[in-house]
């Protein structure tokens, strides 16, 4: 007999996706990240090598990050410096980034692996089932190096697109090095023809706003904490796999194996079978900080720049465009981890700032981040009085 299976000698051979994630399930946990690793740095450079940062843009952009520091403390009110170390803007190159990004982030997708790993036991009916009894465990095991496999991927295009470290409002483990992908940057800033040294003054300043508010240890810590619970609330449900897979037929031939890679592949296929009722009952505190905090970062994003660029509004207008120009692949980062960076979130939050300021002024502003239990509660963020009748400031 021979040892070809159904597609030839290799049966995963002319489907990578395959051959590389059973490679990544015959390994280790430690070698499947390091996998993931490869494979960010693999699609953020396009297999190619980079070469280093030019020494005189280090320069010009250490000089963009202590003039907008001054600024964003002024802004602000805040101070950036955190766990008393003054920030540092580093600038990157993509492959760079996807290594730093991933490390950042692995703490909460290892919670998220782990969270994946355990699965309810299946229905009697469906237990009964030699197929599904042995399909769902296959997936329980698979559902971890999926993840990987897929966070690697997804880091890997983020790199191809941000600009900087906070384009996702993830709080970096109170690192004082703040990330512009300089590539990214004066390529985002010669296809809108915009002058290169402003746009990355914009950058150097929104890196900075984030960090400032972000090193404020209890709203760093309420949003790692809110990011952490919602990565731990997985729950991968066989019976949704199961239906959703009820059609593929292996008889069909490579066919059968492209639609099944087709359907891991699609985030609305993986989030729909592993997303829990208890993440989407914690979602709105989630959204409704996020929002609070990307319209502080544009509101004094604003302060700045409409007095310290001259091209600032058609920055900010083409950085708004770049943002909702992201396509459904790309945001599959921010949704594992509870995010929902659409523009009506971006919006949401702006108008809660601009109902702050119009009532309370620049004192309102102040009362966001003094206290803990001042930080906005989701209605509250479509309600700005309401929020301002708690915290007993009065409405001008």
């Amino acid at each position: 007999m021979s040892d070809e299976g159904p597609f030839g000698g290799d049966p995963f051979g002319a489907m990578p996706f395959f051959g590389d994630l059973f490679k990544m399930m015959s390994t280790s946990p430690g070698s499947s990240w390091e996998s993931a690793r490869q494979l960010a740095v693999s699609v953020a450079t396009e297999g190619r090598s980079e070469p280093n940062v030019d020494p005189s843009v280090r320069i010009a952009l250490e000089q963009l990050g202590r003039v907008a520091d001054l600024y964003v403390a002024d802004a602000s009110g805040l101070s950036t410096a955190v766990a008393g170390r003054m920030p540092e803007i580093t600038p990157v190159t993509r492959g760079g980034y996807a290594q730093r990004t991933l490390d950042a982030y692995r703490p909460l997708l290892e919670r998220l692996a782990t969270s994946l790993s355990t699965a309810p036991a299946l229905p009697a009916d469906m237990a009964a089932d030699p197929a599904a009894a042995m399909f769902a465990p296959m997936m329980q095991a698979m559902a971890p190096m999926l993840l990987a496999m897929t966070a690697g991927s997804m880091v890997g295009q983020l790199a191809t697109r941000c600009l900087g470290g906070f384009d996702l409002p993830i709080p970096r483990d109170q690192s004082h090095e703040l990330l512009v992908l300089v590539h990214n940057v004066d390529h985002f800033a010669e296809e809108w023809s915009l002058p290169i040294d402003e746009v990355r003054l914009w950058v150097c300043i929104h890196e900075l706003a984030h960090h400032a508010v972000l090193g404020i240890p209890h709203v760093g810590d309420t949003l790692h904490d809110l990011l952490d619970a919602y990565a731990s609330g997985f729950r991968p449900d066989p019976t949704a796999l199961l239906d959703r897979l009820g059609d593929l037929d292996p008889t069909a031939g490579p066919e059968a194996f492209a639609s099944l890679q087709e359907s891991l592949a699609d985030p609305d296929v993986v989030l729909g079978v592993v997303q829990s009722a208890q993440q989407r009952a914690m979602l709105p505190n989630l959204e409704a900080l996020v929002a609070v905090i990307e319209g502080f970062v544009d509101h004094t994003m604003d302060r700045i720049g409409t007095t310290l660029m001259p091209a600032y509004a058609r920055i900010t207008e083409a950085v708004r465009r770049h943002r909702v120009e992201t396509d459904r692949a790309d945001r599959f980062v921010e949704r594992i981890l509870g995010l929902n960076l659409t523009q009506a979130q971006y919006d949401r939050g702006n108008a809660f700032i601009a109902g702050v300021v119009e009532r309370a002024g620049d004192a309102g502003l102040a009362r966001l981040w003094a206290d803990p239990m001042d930080l906005p509660m989701p209605a509250e963020v479509d309600a700005p009085g309401l929020w301002l009748a708690r915290i007993d400031l009065p409405d001008s």
